[in-house]
């Protein structure tokens, strides 16, 4: 943990480190909207099926009303509107008559869109939905497409996490950008819905390591007592992100137009990450001290502390960091993360944390439509409470500390999910509220979890266990838009899970994790294992206290 001073030398919260904060915030803003994107462009817009008589000017009677003609065509559907999936075989004229009544017509009468869909407009002038028809008996393919995207957040968290340990956060990081904006842009030319889900997968494969990498990377450059409030920071990005996407959806009603409007930027974005320094906490445990005291000292003098440029050199740098040094040429991998006994009990529970964490928020945040007919009012909503509530987690960190606050705003989340099952659809705005609630308490837990996952694993295997636990969240937003398949059959089965699951999670992490307010970022698992007995030894003073002052 010898770091720690290192830094505090170089200056451990100056210029460097706003810069740093400042230049990670402009991908952070624009991951959010990658993630939820399909909110919009991917969005459900009112539908029914091509008709003859209905959309042919030359058959239709001259003397005949829009209203009538759809009323021969389109038989009505379950919430009494056209159907959306259905058209009369041929039209209905005796539908026509004030006296008649749903016998008159049966379903033999019905046939499916044969000829295509007439799509409403008037909210966006084009969706991939209506693009490429993915309505009816291929409305299973939205969330499909969803699950594919999160599919490739789930595998790029593996690949990333071992390789930004492998070769360095930082060249990591600037290929995850620029692949991004090439594969987000080369989307607006996808000729069907197959190509279209193969360039957002290699998409969101980028996107993991931009979510990974900037977190640790901001963790691995801050002391201690600031790391709460900078990882904070970059949390309320993602805020913004969520209220520019709303924004920008109903200014670009054209999915094209906001894909590349939301992917270009990237470029720029890659070419500003090559100032970032490496992280020099990793240069010092990978055998690179010589890198590592160039960048130690590139921070010092944007910082000011020029006394520090000739303090630091190789031999202090060895000399403070020789045990963590010897400790990590051991080689590590995956397997540590359950092989050692003071990894194996963290690592399955942030499994189960992760995963519980994403399936509910994916299932929440994805399925915008089914909470409010202003889609775009409730996004930009979700942003601003989800601002509020990561702003404050800072101060419930320090006075709840890093599990208690997790594990309680984790359940508040579950409860608000389950309570929405008991709202009547009609009383949006209550189920909006319930919605509103989850959202902000999903805001809170999220950014408690950034600032927890970095304390629990040593550098050495840090980022691999933040790609492992990525995986494990993006597993849950894999399978979190599949439950919604079942929303015909099994109506409560999405809501249940969604509001369950995390409540449940919630429990193991108060039952099996440490507390790590106020303790440095561990360099090795001797680290961890310090950690553990001087945590053993305060409780049994505290007991010894707590006996002597009893009466």
């Amino acid at each position: 943990m010898a770091f720690a001073e290192l830094l505090e030398r170089a200056g451990g919260g100056g210029l460097f480190q706003a810069l740093q904060v400042f230049t990670l915030l402009l991908p952070s803003i624009l991951v959010p909207p990658q993630l939820l994107m399909e909110n919009f462009s991917a969005a459900i817009p009112g539908h029914r099926c091509w008709a003859h008589v209905l959309d042919n000017s030359s058959e239709a009677p001259a003397n005949l009303t829009s209203e009538a003609l759809l009323t021969i065509s389109i038989p009505p559907g379950p919430n009494h509107e056209p159907h959306q999936c259905l058209r009369f075989r041929q039209p209905q004229w005796q539908l026509l008559d004030p006296n008649a009544t749903a016998t008159n017509w049966s379903e033999a009468a019905t046939e499916p869109c044969v000829d295509g869909w007439v799509y409403d407009h008037s909210t966006f002038t084009s969706t991939i939905v209506s693009e490429w028809d993915l309505v009816c008996e291929y409305q299973g393919l939205k969330p499909m497409g969803q699950s594919i995207y999160m599919a490739g957040v789930l595998m790029g968290s593996v690949f990333w996490g071992l390789l930004s340990d492998r070769f360095g956060r930082k060249p990591v990081l600037s290929w995850c950008c620029l692949q991004v904006a090439l594969a987000n842009t080369s989307t607006i030319f996808a000729s069907n819905f197959l190509i279209y889900c193969g360039l957002r997968f290699l998409s969101a494969f980028g996107v993991a390591g931009i979510i990974m990498i900037s977190v640790t990377l901001v963790a691995e450059w801050t002391t201690t007592r600031r790391r709460a409030v900078t990882i904070t920071i970059v949390g309320c990005s993602y805020s913004l992100g969520q209220m520019t996407l709303g924004a920008m959806a109903f200014v670009l009603r054209d999915w094209r137009a906001l894909q590349l409007a939301m992917s270009t930027p990237f470029f720029a974005i890659f070419l500003i990450s090559w100032w970032l320094p490496e992280s020099a906490r990793w240069l010092i445990i990978m055998g690179k001290p010589e890198q590592a005291l160039r960048e130690l000292k590139k921070v010092s003098r944007i910082n000011g502390h020029k006394e520090a440029t000739k303090s630091l050199t190789v031999e202090v740098l060895m000399t403070s960091m020789e045990e963590e040094v010897a400790s990590s040429k051991a080689r590590k991998s995956v397997l540590d993360l359950f092989l050692v006994p003071v990894l194996r009990w963290r690592s399955c529970s942030m499994f189960l944390v992760s995963f519980s964490q994403m399936i509910s928020y994916y299932g929440l945040v994805l399925d915008l439509q089914n909470l409010g007919s202003d889609i775009f009012l409730l996004q930009v909503l979700f942003g601003a409470v989800d601002l509020l509530a990561r702003a404050t987690t800072t101060f419930l960190l320090s006075f709840l500390g890093r599990r208690m606050t997790l594990a309680s705003f984790q359940t508040i989340a579950g409860l608000s999910i389950l309570a929405n099952i008991l709202v009547p659809q009609d009383l949006q705005t209550l189920r909006v509220a319930f919605a509103v609630l989850g959202k902000g308490c999903f805001g809170i837990s999220l950014t408690s979890i950034s600032v927890y996952k970095p304390e629990l694993y040593p550098t050495v295997l840090r980022m691999t266990a933040d790609g492992f636990l990525q995986s494990a969240g993006r597993l849950g937003a894999v399978l979190g838009p599949l439950i919604r398949l079942t929303r015909q059959a099994l109506p409560l089965l999405a809501p249940i899970s969604y509001g369950v699951i995390p409540i449940v999670s919630s429990l193991i992490l108060l039952l099996f994790l440490p507390e790590t307010q106020g303790l440095p970022l561990p360099d090795t698992i001797q680290d961890l294992e310090s950690q553990k007995s001087a945590a053993a030894r305060g409780k049994r003073q505290e007991v010894i206290i707590t006996e002597s002052t009893w009466f």
